[in-house]
């Protein structure tokens, strides 16, 4: 079994969380999204990041705007709707119960040891 297939496979699962999660406080364009997944290890890349952002936005979750550049051509930012932020209230909850019930799972395992 290929470990960097299934740790690729478990940083997949959570991408879309991070991603409403980051969005969270306040709009960014895709190259913030990208550093800011980055800076935590979270290995993206664009071809990966845009077909996500484009199906959380037909989803109702994320809109975005248009927004001139000082440096370049227009950055389209993108931001939750109202829908976005109680589906991420709702992964919220969800993590902390699946975090909580992996570290029981995990935590299980190194004291039997």
């Amino acid at each position: 079994m290929n470990i960097e297939n299934t740790k690729a496979q478990m940083r997949k699962g959570v991408l879309e969380y991070c991603i409403l999660s980051i969005l969270q406080e306040e709009d960014k364009y895709t190259s913030e999204i990208l550093e800011t997944l980055k800076d935590a290890k979270m290995l993206v890349v664009e071809g990966t990041i845009y077909p996500l952002l484009t199906r959380l936005k037909n989803a109702g979750l994320l809109n975005y705007r248009w927004e001139e550049s000082t440096s370049g051509p227009p950055r389209k930012y993108y931001g939750l709707t109202e829908t976005g932020k109680l589906f991420l209230k709702e992964l919220d909850s969800t993590w902390d119960e699946l975090r909580n019930a992996v570290n029981l799972v995990t935590n299980a395992k190194t004291t039997k040891k």
